[in-house]
């Protein structure tokens, strides 16, 4: 009985000795995402001064006398030093209180949450679509390795890397919106429907895809056949285990780790950078609410946007680590000591 118990306290010693590290790296992390946000902000806010333009002018217009723009600034409070500005805007934010827009005249905090859910929803339909699609191309190429299939799939990632988003975005909305009318020009968050999430997503999506397939695929196809090279897997290869086995039990765990730090490495072009799909498929993303606002200079809108993004990169990079710290606990235990 005793024997039993000692046995019990010791799988649990071990087992706090092994989450202790992943919590110390967690909260490192935490912190440092923390500090990378507040830097963002501070960044934000010196290049928003170095923009060129007027707030009072770009509200009142071209028409308005110096006096009227100076009057309006002074309400708005941009003729105030930028230290000021920043510590009133990063107290009100705190406290949930974004501004209003200068071009909208609405309150900033629904508008950027409802835009930045429209693109994590197109964010996460091109996911889903290129994710599997990647992992499996670059696990038969590499599987295949110098075959006619390999090439095939490298060239074809090294080919579709090559083509910009709105080159291959306004193909296809000519072809298949314009020409073949099987596609809406203009795409709306879709609703519960699939097929209308189908025919909302299918067109903003593919560009997309496109240029993620190359760097995932890629990058699993180097990594699967660096760690098919290695000493372990062709112990397990001689030992007479079934390749199926040795792939599933040793080499996909393995090659995952670099995979998941570019696809979260990803997510910060998928949000952020959606500027280009979101205009041209008229998407109501946070890519292009920023765009709009650096445009027309509105400050609120285009700070708490810029952050936000950031944010979910930020958010995306965070969990990706933690996630290999899971499976790589060498992670922790270096980064710990």
């Amino acid at each position: 009985m005793r024997t039993t118990t000692d046995s019990i306290d010791a799988s649990a010693t071990r087992r706090t000795h092994r989450f202790r590290p992943l919590v110390r790296y967690t909260v490192k992390r935490l912190l440092t995402t923390i500090i990378t946000l507040f830097a963002i902000s501070v960044a934000t806010l010196s290049m928003l001064q170095l923009l060129p333009g007027d707030v009072g002018r770009s509200i009142l217009g071209q028409y308005a006398t110096d006096e009227q723009v100076a009057q309006l600034n002074h309400q708005l409070g941009t003729d105030r030093p930028a230290l000021s500005q920043y510590v009133t805007w990063l107290t009100n934010f705190l406290q949930g209180d974004w501004g209003e827009s200068l071009q909208l005249g609405g309150a900033v905090r629904p508008l950027i949450l409802e835009r930045l859910t429209n693109s994590l929803l197109l964010a996460v339909a091109a996911l889903v679509v290129v994710v599997p699609l990647s992992l499996a191309a670059g696990t038969l190429a590499a599987l295949h390795r110098e075959r006619l299939i390999d090439r095939v799939i490298s060239l074809l990632g090294v080919s579709l890397l090559a083509i910009p988003e709105f080159v291959s975005g306004v193909v296809l909305l000519v072809i298949f919106g314009v020409n073949l009318g099987w596609f809406p020009t203009q795409s709306h968050v879709p609703s519960g429907d699939p097929i209308d999430i189908l025919r909302q997503f299918t067109l903003p999506v593919i560009p997309l895809c496109l240029i993620l397939f190359g760097y995932i695929a890629r990058m699993m196809r180097a990594s699967m056949i660096e760690v098919l090279d290695q000493h372990y897997t062709r112990t397990a290869v001689l030992k007479g285990l079934p390749l199926s086995a040795v792939i599933r039990r040793h080499v996909l765990r393995n090659s995952l780790l670099p995979v998941i730090t570019v696809i979260t490495g990803q997510v910060g072009y998928l949000v952020g950078g959606l500027v280009i799909v979101e205009t041209l498929f008229s998407y109501p993303g946070i890519g292009n609410l920023a765009y709009q606002a650096a445009k027309f200079h509105d400050v609120n809108v285009l700070e708490a946007s810029v952050l936000m993004v950031g944010a979910a990169v930020l958010a995306a990079n965070f969990l990706g680590d933690i996630l290999i710290a899971v499976l790589n606990p060498r992670v922790t235990l270096g980064r710990s000591s």
